[in-house]
């Protein structure tokens, strides 16, 4: 199967047979002009080293590369047919938290970032397995579908800020609700597995309930902690303040580890503390590789093996002959009538 990956470079091709209206145009006119000047065969016999042959077959080999080095920009590509790859992983949900107490300054660089360099680094790690994201904040939405595309999951991950959801508040269950919506098909035996990324602070449903009944269908919450118990303000992006409550009192805002270690009980999972160090990531790989993985849907593709080198060598090779081709007769080669006109 043949295909080119910019196809749109072709319609350059456009430009050969206007070089070629443009070439015979000017031949004719300079014909004409010749003839202005006298008798046609006694102006050739005046100019015996000219050869209208040989600008014929310059103009010829210069057109031919040209089209040649357009049809390899368009990077022709030739398939070798549809590849199958079957795959053995697990299905795994992140629900992050995204309310303005993640950008509180406990682990650096904030809680926020620090959670999504959590998660880079875990999808990187992932080969086989399928990976989905949901956001959430005072109400969750699914940010990505799940999907074993790692460089969507990489380029929505580094998308998420807490802008994407006007409503504050921490709705634990919530996300973990709208995480079981998004595995897809409910008849997949695939492993399945939910991690939540929260400060665990200011939960506002029973995301204990929730959790609970995850691992009553065979999925396992775990919960990442970020932050210190201890808590930290939270600042206010482009401003030199921090967020305040409705009394005016500077907000302080804490990791709640008992809230996160009882949802991590309830989902049958575990909870794991993430600062700054690779801890938190080495705990969840382990629990990970625990979970049975099963055969997913097949990768299918097909392999296509660039072919433009070939048009760009040969477009090379007419231009080189083109160079040795000279406009007028070479003395020491005339004798060999190479472009020389028969005569009529």
């Amino acid at each position: 199967m043949l295909r080119f990956a910019n196809i749109e470079m072709l319609w350059c091709l456009i430009a050969i047979p206007v070089f070629v209206i443009i070439y015979i145009v000017y031949s004719y006119i300079k014909k004409r002009q010749i003839k202005k000047l006298g008798d046609p065969e006694l102006i050739n016999q005046l100019m015996p080293d000219a050869s209208r042959s040989r600008s014929i077959w310059k103009f010829s080999l210069v057109l031919l590369a040209l089209a040649l080095l357009i049809v390899a920009s368009a990077r022709p590509q030739y398939g070798q047919g549809e590849i199958t790859i079957e795959r053995n992983g697990i299905e795994v949900m992140i629900a992050m938290d995204i309310s303005n107490s993640m950008l509180a300054e406990d682990v650096s660089p904030n809680r926020l970032e620090r959670s999504k360099r959590l998660v880079d680094k875990l999808v990187e790690e992932m080969e086989d397995d399928k990976v989905g994201l949901v956001v959430f904040a005072g109400e969750a939405f699914t940010q990505l579908p799940i999907t074993s595309d790692y460089t969507s999951a990489k380029m929505f991950l580094n998308s998420i800020s807490p802008d994407l959801i006007r409503t504050q508040g921490t709705a634990l269950g919530a996300a973990i609700d709208k995480s079981m919506q998004s595995f897809g098909d409910s008849t997949s035996v695939a492993g399945k597995a939910i991690i939540l990324i929260t400060d665990g602070e200011n939960h506002e449903d029973d995301a204990i309930a929730a959790a609970k009944k995850a691992q009553e269908q065979g999925v396992k919450v775990f919960v990442v902690g970020v932050g210190k118990p201890e808590g930290a303000l939270i600042p206010i992006p482009g401003k030199n303040d921090h967020m305040r409550d409705k009394d005016g009192q500077v907000v302080v805002s804490g990791l709640n580890e008992d809230m996160c270690e009882q949802i991590a009980q309830a989902g049958g999972g575990l909870y794991v503390h993430c600062d700054n160090t690779n801890g938190a990531l080495d705990a969840l790989r382990k629990q990970l590789d625990k979970i049975k993985s099963t055969e997913l849907d097949p990768l299918i593709y097909t392999d296509y093996n660039e072919q433009y080198q070939s048009f760009v060598l040969l477009a090379l090779l007419l231009l080189v002959v083109e160079f040795f081709i000279m406009s007028r007769s070479n003395r020491r080669i005339v004798r060999m009538n190479l472009f020389k006109e028969k005569a009529k």
